[in-house]
């Protein structure tokens, strides 16, 4: 591994420990949004936290975050983009970008669950996978407002559109990559699974007033 390639590495993780979700919190609204709703430093709970305007900031800057870790093989690799040794550079520069989002050394290592970025390594990558993930996302969360159920719907349904869609063109360390999507999102999602099977998730309003982590426990509760 040329030196090149662990500075690569290294920015990638830096650009993921970018928790541009606590650093507009505290900027513009004095609160960090870890301390509130799902405790996540993620679009999702700044939607709900702090409202559109900022969890739209959030997921615009997450996902460009895992973009732009994909796209730095554009400037450290010689393979031809496309080619095997290319794609599994991607990957890597991708995964690196996840795992600072959810472990940012910027935030005292507490981040999201990585979906935003994650979504963002995705579209660099396969854009044309990414895309239908996308539709299997809309479909579940038109249908039950429940961000988390339509983040697990999408995800494993993406390896599916890999290997059924694209499999014959996708090169092996993609479609492996596409399985670890799943695994990690069903990993990072297990409380919000086990809320499901209890019918206690909370669904999208973003319209709901700031509440503490206490206060959101206890209307999940409520709900049930």
């Amino acid at each position: 591994m040329t030196i090149t390639i662990v500075l690569a590495l290294l920015v990638a993780y830096l650009l993921g420990s970018m928790p541009s979700a606590v650093w507009i919190g505290k900027t513009f609204y004095g609160i960090d949004v870890r301390e509130y709703g799902s405790g996540n430093a993620g679009a999702t709970n700044t939607f709900r936290v702090l409202g559109k305007k900022a969890g739209l900031t959030v997921l615009f800057l997450d996902v460009l975050k895992g973009f732009m870790a994909v796209m730095l093989a554009i400037l450290v690799s010689k393979a031809p983009e496309g080619s095997r040794p290319f794609v599994n550079l991607q990957l890597v520069f991708g995964i690196t970008a996840v795992i600072g989002h959810i472990f940012p050394v910027f935030a005292a290592f507490r981040g999201g669950k990585g979906i935003a970025a994650l979504f963002g390594v995705v579209m660099a990558v396969h854009p044309y996978a990414c895309l239908m993930a996308v539709g299997v996302f809309l479909l579940v969360f038109l249908s039950t407002r429940y961000v988390s159920l339509s983040s697990i719907s999408a995800g494993i349904a993406f390896p599916i559109i890999v290997i059924a869609f694209f499999g014959a063109a996708v090169v092996p360390a993609m479609v492996a990559f596409s399985i670890m999507v799943a695994i990690l999102i069903l990993i990072t999602h297990q409380k919000n699974i086990e809320r499901l099977l209890r019918n206690q998730e909370s669904r999208m309003n973003l319209s709901q007033k700031l509440k503490s982590n206490s206060e959101a426990d206890e209307d999940t509760v409520s709900q049930g």
